[in-house]
């Protein structure tokens, strides 16, 4: 045995079986027949059945098969987060094809981009975004989920069947686009293979049945959505989404999945953080938080009440690579690991040469096995260079890919995952290459140069950071380059705070020197408006305690608390100081509600009066004069 073999992270499992790439569909048609009137999805008070979704689907997958779309064939699903996605996806893969996300709440262009780079055969879309001018601009077929008129069911479902069985393992699944090195997102072909697995695994893994309730939190765009799907309408258990504004607040995702009966819920490495820091009821359903996409830094207490699993994968091998479960009490061995590789999965440690590193050395994760991809679409140059040909196997055809990720192997045989060899970045659970961005601040006339950087906040979380340079001194606010980016990239790529700069710091060989940009402070971050000072006294002092909170010197009016580096768990401090400043306690809501000064002011004064309102002349002119005094107090230098 070659002795690198012995280093590798291996799991030995049954290999793949012929014909199980098309166990999702046939698991699917198994539920759908065994449990017809079980929930399949949930949102709100809308329910849509086993029996509803395989009906929906077979007569979406006829429409697709009528048009002469099929296996290897890729069709854009410009759909909104909710059961037409569900819907569109397995419509597309019941006709033998695979489908590419495309997010309805990204700019046209963007959008644009995506279905020509990959190339796609037709578009399946709602209908309420039928007119959306993505569609005036191309010729594309367009296939409207709701227009899939009802026929003969039997006779659809056999034919849909027939079709969907006779499906390779190396098939197509899906396509979903990262960022991109050179300034071009690139399209990750997975194939069913890779789908199967995951699905297989995580069936096992957390013990999945047709009586869990699982949730849908991710954007469709974040390969995470593709793990929130598959596994549970596989088994039979339902799959509810997650209100949007629920998904921003940690308090109230707790509360609604607490009173939803959630029984396992995969949630973003920065929302998850804070998340398994408050408080929780004893008894929940929820017995596994699963969460992965950026670095965690927190350990669960004891007392939570739940499983918290850690999950590491590139999206280029199937969402999953490595997990493990983060057990409490283990703050001294630093931070939380990313488990081991899953079901037939191999991980190696490599150096430059591609030779093992010893265990506890830092190394390059190298990832091969079931979930590998095939590469990226229209992109053989650069599939070459990252899917390499596996020296560690007995079969020509397997593959390693190479992540760029650094990690080591600890003492109890686990993965520490220690940050990249390049500058890719994750923020809020979505990969992205710095030069994407870069390349679309640059195109404003009057910018002269820009790089982006990914800084963390006080609460280990990262931000965004774009540092700019205008030409002749044009003056801008964060409000003005926000919008500007917000018409060229999707709102996960857009940075929260804008440094400007006389010329950006090079190192000898002409590279932008890193470690020499400068931390934001309130001296060189750009505004969100160039509004006047405070109009009155509770406006001053909520912009003293923002200021403080997020040590700034000075806070306008109208700065945004999360654009200047706010976040939740900032959020809670803040509510804490104006509960003490005040005397009010306002929920966390008002804070993302209205995260200026002008906002907050507005709020505190609402709940001031209805305070006052309640209480006896002489209560209100004793707490009026109280307030007023401490007003002088915190303004007084």
């Amino acid at each position: 045995m070659n002795e690198r073999v012995a280093v590798g992270l291996t799991v030995d499992a049954q290999p793949t079986r012929a014909g199980d790439a098309a166990s999702l569909l046939r698991l699917f048609d198994n539920q759908a027949k065994a449990t017809p009137d079980a929930a399949a999805l949930i949102r709100g008070p809308e329910t849509l059945t086993y029996s509803e979704l395989d009906a929906k689907t077979d007569r979406l997958a006829l429409s697709l098969i009528d048009l002469g779309f099929g296996p290897e064939l890729v069709a854009g699903l410009y759909a909104q987060r909710g059961p037409g996605f569900v819907i569109g996806a397995l419509g597309i893969l019941k006709a033998g094809g695979a489908y590419l996300p495309v997010e309805s709440s990204f700019p046209l262009d963007h959008c644009s981009y995506l279905l020509n780079d990959a190339g796609v055969a037709l578009v399946v879309t709602e209908r309420s975004l039928a007119g959306s001018g993505l569609f005036s601009n191309n010729s594309l077929p367009v296939v409207e989920i709701e227009a899939c008129e009802p026929a003969d069911r039997s006779s659809i479902h056999r034919y849909v069947e027939t079709k969907t069985h006779d499906i390779e393992p190396q098939s197509l699944a899906y396509v979903i686009y990262t960022s991109g090195s050179t300034g071009k997102p690139k399209g990750v072909e997975v194939t069913h293979r890779g789908l199967s697995n995951l699905i297989r695994w995580h069936r096992n893994a957390f013990g999945i049945t047709s009586s869990d309730r699982a949730t849908q939190f991710s954007s469709l765009s974040f390969d995470a959505a593709v793990w929130e799907i598959w596994p549970y309408l596989a088994t039979g258990s339902s799959i509810h989404f997650v209100p949007d504004d629920v998904r921003i607040d940690p308090e109230g995702l707790r509360d609604w999945l607490v009173e939803n009966g959630i029984t396992i819920s995969f949630v973003p490495t920065p929302l998850a953080e804070p998340l398994i820091a408050l408080n929780w009821p004893r008894q929940v359903a929820l017995r596994t938080l699963l969460t992965g996409a950026d670095t965690l830094h927190r350990y669960p207490a004891p007392e939570l009440p739940f499983q918290v699993v850690n999950n590491y994968g590139p999206t280029e091998c199937t969402v999953v690579a490595t997990s493990g479960i983060v057990a409490p009490g283990d703050e001294d061995r630093g931070l939380p690991p990313i488990g081991r590789p899953i079901e037939n999965s191999r991980v190696y440690l490599l150096n430059e040469d591609l030779q093992h590193v010893p265990p506890g050395e830092l190394g390059e994760v190298f990832i091969g096995g079931d979930g590998v991809g095939r590469g990226y679409r229209n992109r053989p140059e650069l599939t070459a260079e990252r899917f390499l040909v596996d020296p560690f196997s007995k079969d020509p055809d397997d593959r390693l890919y190479r992540t760029g990720d650094l990690a080591r192997i600890l003492p109890d045989g686990q993965l520490g995952f220690l940050g990249r060899l390049d500058d890719q970045v994750k923020i809020s659970g979505c990969r992205l290459e710095p030069e994407q961005i870069v390349q679309a601040i640059v195109t404003h006339r009057d910018i002269e140069s820009a790089t982006v950087a990914a800084r963390q906040d006080g609460d280990n979380a990262k931000i965004l950071v774009a540092y700019i340079v205008s030409k002749r001194s044009v003056e801008f606010t964060a409000s003005e380059l926000r919008g500007f980016i917000a018409r060229r990239l999707p709102p996960y790529m857009i940075p929260m705070v804008f440094v400007r700069l006389n010329r950006l710091p090079f190192t000898s060989n002409g590279k932008i020197d890193r470690s020499a940009l400068p931390e934001p402070n309130s001296s060189n971050v750009l505004r969100e408006t160039t509004a006047a000072d405070a109009r009155s006294p509770v406006e001053e002092r909520l912009a003293l305690i923002l200021g403080r909170i997020l040590a700034l010197d000075a806070v306008g009016p109208q700065d945004n608390f999360f654009n200047m580096g706010g976040h939740s768990l900032l959020a809670t401090q803040l509510i804490a100081r104006i509960r003490d400043e005040f005397g009010v306690s306002l929920g966390l809501r008002a804070v993302f509600d209205s995260p200026t000064v002008v906002g907050l002011s507005s709020k505190v004064e609402e709940a001031i009066f209805s305070k006052v309102e309640a209480m006896t002349e002489e209560e209100a002119q004793l707490a009026l004069s109280q307030l007023m005094q401490t007003g002088l107090e915190t303004s007084t230098p």
